[in-house]
């Protein structure tokens, strides 16, 4: 099963490119999607990588925290966004 990668805090130049590259040396990355503004197309700073089985443990651990192009990243397991049922 796929694992989804959430990369926050990326450099407003990172590309979707940019992002497969970084997490390739830790195993097979099925895509790479840096989230942009739907109005203006500039990066809203922050990514979601999705890798095979293998490597992504590995990608989260070695790569959290580490300074890329410019900035300390983030990089977690993605939480799917849940609906806040409280009234």
């Amino acid at each position: 099963m796929n694992k989804h990668i959430y990369v926050g805090n990326l450099s407003w130049e990172c590309t979707n490119e940019d992002l497969h590259v970084l997490f390739y040396n830790y195993g097979a990355v099925v895509s790479a999607h840096v989230v942009k503004d739907s109005e203006n197309g500039h990066s809203r700073g922050f990514g979601f990588v999705e890798m095979g089985p293998t490597g992504s443990s590995d990608a989260i651990s070695s790569l959290n925290g580490t300074e890329y192009q410019g900035r300390s990243i983030k990089v977690n397991e993605s939480q799917p966004r849940g609906f806040d049922l409280r009234y």
